[in-house]
């Protein structure tokens, strides 16, 4: 995704420290992220499932029933008292606006919303939630319990996978849904639809990590959590949050899969990596509870992820269940330390991991989401959250392969009250409601559940107000404060690991010609793109050349070519966590080879807009810089902390094996 930003540093004078609970004084991973869809092909999924699209035909909420009855007594009445006098005022009203109109030529605009209007205030809505309970058959009980994924770009709303999707709310009654990628207004509108089709108002979640950026074309894009660890300010985990809550709230969102309070430990995960904010444990946890804080503040439900830890992985839940083999002191010392943390600072709800942890689970290799002792007795007996459970997507491997449609009744079972992303939601509906005939799921056990996701929708205000307005939309996401936030957040998340022949120290006075050579799979066709033409805008000459995964032994060739023509080889590499795929990091031996050489032969720079622990294959490298994320505004961030325009002051929030601890970082100022 691109971003096109100005050019220029922020003023961050104004920064205020944030009261965050700190996890010193506390005793003792749907991942969300679904496959990246092309936009064309989004609604496959949908289009497999058979959902009945009509419109219910039962009765609505006692309360909406009778507030019509009596908006309908009160309008005849109305009607027989008063039609023929207004009939004359409407001409009169309707002739003085047409001369207004005409000699004022447009209408005086409104004044925009601020985003401190976001989110929308509401007061008090008289929704009895025990009564709504107590009146709700036994299935629309379940299915407020349950999350599916919809796609967020464009689609008609007689489009057969759209009223696949309606059908969930209309027939189904499902309590919320998952919205992914899409623009704020396709967004806005698609969810504006269903909400007001759905017979109760909808919970909407969505996989905000590092803000919405990742989900919003156009929303905001801040560094990935590590790249705010390397800045050492909880206050920018704050501000992450604030943005967040207002860009989701201002598009229809109420629920964010996020913070990531996973602590990455293991430089092989290939699933977490720069998702966390580090390694070390109290630092991920003043982090997270600063995430907290900020999206809740400002009326956005937040989610801790992946209880109880998804950090000290080799293994993508996606694909396969990951196995940790700690014991409790570990997990008590490490894995946990950030939820507490998330728990003091009061997050309203706990996502659960595809994980298993036999050496806490009676020797058992089963996943946490399906596990009582994880879910219940660690969770809400031993760390005494009282909050909302919800699932990581029951669709992924991790625990799909082994429960298939019954995965949602073991979690339910295990402790868990909200289902993510089952594959099938009136398949899990089905199978939720017969475990209730037969008993193994009590009534009373399933009102604590329902009754929660009722409540936090009568906090949010949706019973009164469930619809977003459009014309607010851009008047929100992706504003020029938020944007400002942004570029001076990544400027300061830049770590100089490394300059062993001072050649990134000289450029700023040399400004040699510089052969740049880039390496990114599909999904980043632009790397190098921005930074390139950065670094023009600074003075140096340029050679942009990009090579791929399907580049092959003749562009590698063409590659070496370029840089012999120049003194200085910069070298930017560009990915990300993605699910399914079951490695992150992985540089290809050919491209690999081809840096290593260069190194030997010339001044080399390396720059990471991904995994900071790629420098570990590539020791001859004398230049090393992490920029976290390929983006826009990350790489003028880099160009500019090249060019010597901006300081570089970044840490590294993790150790880089062999030779890089946490907390390492080569500062430079600038005069």
């Amino acid at each position: 995704m691109l971003w096109t930003e100005e050019s220029h540093q922020v003023d961050t004078s104004g920064a205020q420290p944030r009261d965050v609970t700190d996890p010193l004084g506390i005793h003792t991973r749907l991942v969300g992220h679904e496959t990246n869809v092309p936009v064309a092909h989004q609604f496959s999924a949908v289009r497999e499932q058979h959902v009945d699209p009509r419109p219910d035909s039962r009765l609505r909420v006692a309360g909406d029933i009778r507030a019509d009855a009596a908006t309908s007594r009160a309008g005849a009445a109305d009607t027989t008292q008063h039609t023929q006098q207004e009939r004359s005022v409407h001409v009169k009203h309707l002739t003085l606006f047409l001369v207004a109109l005409w000699a004022c030529g447009r209408s005086t605009p409104v004044p925009a919303p601020q985003p401190a209007a976001f989110p929308p205030q509401a007061g008090p809505t008289g929704v009895d939630v025990d009564q709504l309970i107590a009146d709700m058959p036994l299935r629309d009980q379940i299915a407020q319990l349950v999350m599916p994924w919809i796609p967020g770009g464009y689609s008609a709303f007689d489009d057969d996978a759209f009223l696949r999707m309606q059908g969930w709310v209309d027939s189904l009654h499902v309590g919320g849904l998952i919205i992914s990628v899409g623009s704020p207004y396709e967004v806005a509108a698609k969810l504006n639809r269903l909400q007001t089709r759905s017979k109760l108002p909808l919970l909407i979640g969505s996989d905000l990590e590092g803000g919405t950026a990742i989900r919003l074309n156009g929303g905001t894009p801040f560094p990935p959590n590590m790249g705010v660890g390397a800045t050492g300010s909880d206050s920018d985990a704050y501000e992450i949050g604030r943005v967040t809550a207002l860009e989701g709230r201002a598009v229809g969102i109420h629920l964010a899969f996020a913070p990531v309070a996973d602590v990455n430990n293991n430089p092989n995960n290939p699933i977490i990596n720069t998702r966390s904010f580090g390694e070390d444990p109290r630092t991920v946890g003043r982090f997270v509870a600063a995430e907290v804080k900020g999206l809740q503040d400002n009326g956005m439900l937040a989610t801790a992820k992946h209880f109880p830890g998804h950090g000290d992985t080799g293994t993508d839940s996606h694909l396969a269940l990951p196995v940790i083999f700690s014991n409790w002191a570990r997990l008590d010392s490490v894995e946990l330390v950030p939820f507490r943390s998330a728990i003091a600072a009061g997050v309203t709800s706990i996502m659960s991991a595809h994980i298993a942890l036999p050496g806490i689970n009676g020797g058992q290799m089963q996943p946490g989401t399906v596990a009582p002792n994880i879910l219940t007795g660690i969770l809400r007996d031993s760390l005494r959250f009282q909050g909302l459970v919800i699932t990581d997507a029951l669709n992924m491997a991790g625990v799909a392969n082994e429960y298939g449609a019954e995965a949602a009744v073991r979690a339910f079972e295990a402790g868990a009250d909200l289902l993510l992303q089952p594959a099938d939601p009136q398949t899990a509906i089905d199978a939720i409601a017969a475990a209730v005939a037969r008993r193994e799921i009590l009534p009373e056990r399933l009102s604590r559940s329902v009754k929660r996701v009722l409540e936090l929708k009568r906090q949010l205000g949706l019973f009164a107000r469930r619809t977003v307005p459009l014309d607010s939309v851009a008047e929100v996401v992706g504003r020029a404060e938020f944007q400002a936030r942004a570029r001076d957040m990544a400027a300061r998340s830049i770590v100089l690991v490394k300059d062993s022949g001072g050649t990134v120290f000289s450029l700023r006075r040399t400004r040699p010609p510089m052969t740049l050579v880039t390496y990114g799979e599909e999904d980043y066709r632009s790397v190098g793109t921005a930074m390139a033409g950065e670094l023009r805008n600074r003075g140096f000459a340029i050679t942009l050349f990009k090579l791929w995964p399907a580049s092959g032994p003749a562009s590698y060739d063409s590659a070496e070519t370029a840089i012999a023509q120049s003194p200085v080889a910069l070298f930017v590499t560009a990915d990300r966590p993605v699910p399914s795929r079951g490695t992150i990091g992985q540089i290809p031996e050919a491209m690999q080879t081809l840096i290593a050489s260069t190194a030997v032969s010339r001044p080399t720079i390396l720059v990471s807009m991904g995994s900071p622990y790629i420098i570990s294959e590539l020791p001859e490298v004398g230049s090393y810089l992490i920029g976290w994320r390929s983006n826009s505004v990350t790489e003028q961030a880099v160009a500019r902390a090249l060019a010597g325009v901006n300081a570089i002051s970044g840490r590294l929030p993790i150790s880089i094996p062999p030779e890089y601890a946490r907390g390492w970082g080569v500062e430079r100022r600038v005069p």
